[in-house]
């Protein structure tokens, strides 16, 4: 395939309690969406495991029923939200984290997805995303819901292709809603406009981005804010864009061409944004310099360097770590884009989280977690161990890491481990 495709409790109270018993250094936060608080990869957490024990962290709990696909999980609201396929369609839904029993399933639409029949990796891609009292959800197809989170009820849905003019990439729709204030944005791409916003509590159309047409790949947006601009930040095949959140216009784009899978998310520091892809894409750094009310993009530098497939970079300090296509995981400097090291051997094809000054490597085949120091000094290894209960497909979910925990989501298993 080549697309992807970040202490929970269940009510306030005890939330309150299990803080009271967790060490003083310890900090839990959510992790409401697609790569955590801030779409960025890192979790907000601390006071985690340095090290791992031989056997890898303490097993909490495995749930199952999550049905087929791709999903990450979210934290929030008390509960963890993911998605999944059962036989008759796919589901949006809430687990308990005490135990990841499934508190409520709420249809989305059709399963499966637009998979070309030789690579055949059905599911949904999506992550939810959690956004005070509601939860958006979209299948691979197209079709996005709005329900909310303490009961999974629908509030409100939409058709991509439908009601946008949307066509859904080779292999299906991979975005995750992005939630702005009072209004939820998405790409569902095309000739009528690439980008819609809708009234996140009833679904209205604001607005649709009429002169940013791009047809959809598998990057989710970014909120940035550049030169005193909040902006909307996406990339797809053919351009890195920044798009108005009042109406949809056009505030900067560059062409940037991607091969066969865009996938990736943006990352955005002060006025500069940094894209990756693979398929020998590699990696791009734009400055946006504003000036009498409009902006100008001029490339940093554009190398092979880091061409990251599906499994993510993020930036700790001045530096990437993501595992490109021909390196291996690789540290990449953020200004120079300059590789500082690589490795290969010790570690398979994976994708990146971060917590607490560590990376959480989860390997795609094996589903292995490695955990490593985020140092720009070298591969420092500081513990792995084996993912049990795999699956026959690819081990896509990135690992998510909020309240103390570390989660794996691998098709109709969800694995829970105590990292504090």
């Amino acid at each position: 395939m080549k697309t992807s495709t970040n202490r929970s409790c269940c009510v306030l109270i005890l939330s309150i309690a299990s803080c009271c018993f967790a060490p003083a250094s310890v900090r839990a936060e959510d992790w409401p969406q697609w790569r955590g608080p801030n779409r960025d990869g890192k979790s907000a957490d601390t006071g985690l495991l340095k090290e791992w024990p031989a056997d890898g962290p303490k097993p909490a709990w495995k749930a199952t029923g999550l049905g087929k696909g791709f999903s990450n999980m979210s934290v929030a609201a008390g509960r963890l939200f993911t998605m999944g396929d059962k036989d008759d369609a796919g589901y949006v839904m809430a687990l308990a984290p005490a135990d990841g029993k499934i508190l409520w399933a709420t249809k989305v639409g059709a399963a499966g997805s637009p998979d070309p029949a030789e690579w055949n990796h059905p599911g949904p891609r999506c992550t939810p995303t959690v956004s005070g009292d509601l939860v958006f959800a979209l299948n691979a197809w197209g079709e996005m819901i709005c329900v909310t989170a303490a009961d999974g009820k629908e509030q409100w849905r939409k058709d991509f292709r439908k009601d946008f003019g949307g066509k859904p990439p080779t292999w299906g729709y991979s975005e995750s809603p992005l939630v702005d204030g009072d209004q939820v944005v998405v790409t569902p791409g095309g000739k009528h406009g690439a980008m819609v916003a809708l009234d996140k509590k009833t679904g209205r159309l604001l607005w649709q981005s009429k002169d940013f047409t791009d047809d959809a790949h598998y990057s989710s947006i970014v909120l940035a804010e550049i030169g005193g601009t909040r902006q909307y930040v996406q990339l797809t095949a053919a351009s890195v864009v920044g798009i108005s959140p009042k109406d949809g216009s056009t505030l900067w784009q560059a062409p940037r061409k991607g091969n066969v899978a865009v996938i990736p998310t943006p990352i955005v520091a002060g006025d500069q944004v940094y894209v990756t892809s693979g398929y020998n894409a590699g990696s791009h750094l734009f400055k946006v310099t504003p000036a009498a009310g409009k902006f100008s993009v001029e490339q940093v530098y554009a190398n092979r360097a880091m061409a990251v497939h599906h499994g993510g970079v993020v930036k700790v300090g001045d530096y990437l770590y993501g595992y490109s296509d021909s390196r291996g995981l690789a540290c990449q400097n953020f200004q120079t884009g300059e590789i500082t090291w690589a490795e290969k051997e010790k570690i398979k094809k994976c994708c990146v989280s971060y917590a607490d000054g560590s990376l959480y490597c989860r390997e795609e085949d094996t589903g292995a977690m490695v955990l490593l120091d985020a140092s720009a000094a070298g591969y420092k290894e500081k513990g792995r161990f084996p993912q049990p209960d795999r699956a026959k497909e690819m081990a896509w979910p990135h690992p998510t890491i909020a309240n103390g925990k570390l989660y794996l989501r691998d098709q109709d298993v969800l694995l829970c481990y105590d990292v504090r």
